[in-house]
């Protein structure tokens, strides 16, 4: 389990029991009786990717105000945010988990998810230092920064869905291929039964926009 997670994050934990404890829920310890369970690091990486999201953001918009970055941080560092990351890593299938939530659906919880992907950066900061952690979150932030200057495709459409047919569209995930770690996912646009625009994204939200984004482009052309 640790060495395609290692391969996914390109990191590779000299202790690996920090990497099992961050992959290691409330749930196992309690039925495990080991009594170890990953809140701990999740409480510690949750300050270090805050430190190293507000560098980042420092850095890369020099001239936009507190509050903007605010912003720009809340996004990066949002719940919804931080489960696509941890989709993209496969923590789902690797998480340890007990039988109670195994067979409630938490390997596809929002709040697990980003919980582990928190808990997995306490773990590298506390196996490699800063300069690891800040390794790793700052790849990630590299790629989610030009997210956030783009135009959200998603609330555009269905804005303009609302006013001429008052009806929003609907998102359908129609294939996710590739390894746990590097997935592409393809998702439909559609309202009603008619098909608005395709797109493909490493999670559901990147496809999702860019569904929407080749709707906006057909009606934009004439399609609608």
């Amino acid at each position: 389990m640790g060495e395609p997670l290692e391969a996914a994050t390109g990191y590779r934990f000299k202790n690996p029991d920090l990497l099992t404890l961050a992959l290691s829920h409330k749930s196992f310890a309690s039925e495990s009786g080991s009594g170890a369970d990953n809140e701990r690091l999740e409480f510690l990486g949750d300050s270090v990717l805050a430190a190293v999201v507000a560098h980042a953001l420092y850095a890369e918009y020099p001239n936009e105000p507190e509050g903007t970055l605010s912003k720009k941080k809340s996004l990066l560092v949002s719940r919804p945010s931080l489960a696509a990351w941890g989709e993209e890593l496969g923590l789902g299938g690797r998480l340890y988990l007990g039988i109670g939530e195994e067979t409630t659906g938490g390997r596809t919880r929002q709040s697990l998810l980003a919980n582990a992907v928190e808990a997995l950066i306490g773990a590298m900061y506390l196996d490699g230092g800063y300069a690891a952690a800040e390794k790793f979150v700052s790849a990630w932030c590299a790629r989610r920064l030009g997210n956030l200057s783009e135009t959200d495709h998603k609330s555009r459409l269905q804005e303009i869905l609302q006013k001429r047919h008052k009806t929003p569209p609907t998102y359908e995930t129609t294939s996710a291929a590739g390894p746990d770690h590097d997935k592409t996912f393809s998702v439909l646009v559609r309202i009603g039964t008619r098909e608005l625009g395709k797109g493909t994204g490493k999670n559901k939200k990147e496809a999702e926009q860019a569904a929407a984004r080749d709707a906006l482009d057909r009606i934009s052309g004439g399609g609608d």
